[in-house]
């Protein structure tokens, strides 16, 4: 597992990371405590030293199992969590008092008494636009509550917006084949002023890993069934935006264009991690294989020059028209 830095002036994670949201048991199929630290035991032991969860993660469990899990393991964890999607403050009741709630209950949870890296989790555009919610993260960077902050956004004009702000860290943002938007603009100007880029929906909720069919289906639970049009949050958090079929359709045509050796997984995460702004990716995992399959991409060489320019090509000219949502 190779390592890379967050930000300037950062810290050293893996360059694969972790997605808790899983093991916190919303948007999916629920993980037993004891499998969810199986899943945290085989990051270890694959190299992965950056978590990523939110407050909201199961209402709070998956950051009280990271915790837990903390206790029991020497290793050097960096862990980010998130504020700004509980229902006491989304969309506009955000406020300096429940922010610092919110780090106190989270650093409760995580047992911890600094948080690595305290995220935006996909604020409103207006609240970003205020810069008021920056100020207060300052402040609780000052005293010491939290190390670093950051923010994951749903667009390209968020990323902007939070690349405007002193002391931002870095930025979450849904980056995969399947939406290369941000490539052009957005990443250079990141790595420019020096802030990280972490890459939530590597595989697009799935679709990249080529094993889907046109006939699949997802339990009552699972956001690929409840959210694939839109209905409950941004649309572009489910299939990076793209009708399902229209993606199992896209997906089979890349299938043509991965190369023998690879697999359409290793394609996907290391196409992401060939683009040098980009400091880790977050794929999450409901079982200890998948976190092995995932950790391969570090070691994988470089994709060839060709293939990036194919899979730049085969975006613009069949995926791009298809993305739907705030991108």
């Amino acid at each position: 597992m190779k390592n890379r830095i967050l930000g300037n002036k950062g810290f050293e994670i893996s360059e694969v990371g972790l997605g808790c949201w899983q093991i916190g048991g919303n948007w999916g199929n629920g993980i037993q405590e004891n499998k969810a630290f199986e899943i945290l035991e085989e990051a270890v032991a694959s190299g992965i030293t950056f978590f990523d969860t939110a407050d909201v993660y199961g209402d709070g469990r998956s950051e009280k199992l990271i915790g837990e899990f903390l206790k029991t393991t020497k290793a050097d964890i960096k862990i980010a969590t998130k504020f700004g999607r509980g229902a006491n403050v989304f969309p506009d009741k955000y406020s300096e008092q429940a922010l610092r709630d919110s780090v106190e209950a989270s650093k409760e949870r995580l047992n911890v008494d600094c948080i690595d890296l305290l995220q935006l989790h996909c604020i409103p555009t207006e609240e970003l636009k205020k810069g008021k919610i920056f100020e207060w993260l300052r402040a609780l960077k000052q005293e010491g509550k939290i190390a670093h902050f950051g923010a994951s956004v749903e667009s390209v004009e968020q990323g902007f917006i939070c690349l405007e702000q002193e002391g931002l860290q870095s930025l979450q943002v849904i980056y995969n084949i399947f939406r290369q938007k941000l490539t052009q603009e957005l990443l250079p100007q990141a790595a420019d002023k020096g802030v990280g880029i972490i890459v939530r929906l590597p595989l697009a909720s799935g679709l990249l890993t080529g094993k889907f069919s046109s006939g699949t289906t997802f339990s009552e639970n699972d956001h690929r069934n409840f959210n694939k049009d839109g209905e409950i949050f941004n649309v572009g958090e489910t299939f990076a935006g793209l009708p399902f079929n229209k993606g199992v359709q896209l997906a089979n045509e890349l299938k043509t264009i991965c190369p023998s050796e690879i697999s359409m997984v290793e394609m996907a995460l290391r196409w992401i991690l060939d683009h040098k702004e980009v400091t880790t990716i977050i794929p999450g995992a409901s079982s200890p294989n998948h976190i092995k399959d995932n950790a391969k991409a570090s070691e994988l060489t470089p994709l060839s020059k060709k293939l990036m320019n194919d899979l730049d090509t085969f975006y613009k000219e069949k995926v791009h028209a298809h993305i739907r949502g705030v991108y």
